[in-house]
């Protein structure tokens, strides 16, 4: 049984009709228009959508998104749409980000006057770690 339709006319009424760039070719029988199949795009591993979403939901920018974990920032908007994200507005504090190694991270949580006025959140990110600290701005 045929599953593809004709894009044209939606007919299922086609013939194969040659390999064009390794993919199948048809023909429509009804209106003569060539196709191919549908190329189905790349997936994205889930562990990179949920961490995509996490990081917007944390108050990165989708471009900053985009650098640190090496997808598209167009793919991330897409996301939030779908999942219908919003992130609550807060003019009070502003998040600034860093990437560290354990090590770092350590050192990090060893000062206590880094913790001091501001909220943080650590997420990991393959072998390294990512800090996101919440500032208060100053009046």
């Amino acid at each position: 049984m045929k599953t593809n339709l004709c894009p044209n006319c939606g007919s299922n009424h086609y013939v194969k009709s040659g390999i064009v760039n390794n993919r199948q070719r048809y023909k429509c029988k009804s209106c003569n228009y060539y196709f191919t199949v549908n190329k189905l795009g790349k997936k994205i591993d889930d562990y990179y959508v949920n961490k995509a979403l996490q990081l917007y939901l944390e108050g990165l920018t989708y471009r900053e998104i985009e650098r640190i974990l090496g997808i598209s920032h167009v793919s991330v908007m897409n996301w939030v749409k779908k999942f219908n994200i919003k992130r609550p507005y807060n003019s009070k504090y502003h998040p600034t980000y860093k990437i560290l190694n354990a090590e770092e991270l350590s050192k990090f949580f060893s000062n206590s006057k880094n913790l001091s006025g501001a909220g943080t959140l650590v997420t990991e990110l393959g072998d390294k770690f990512m800090l996101i600290k919440w500032e208060r701005f100053r009046d």
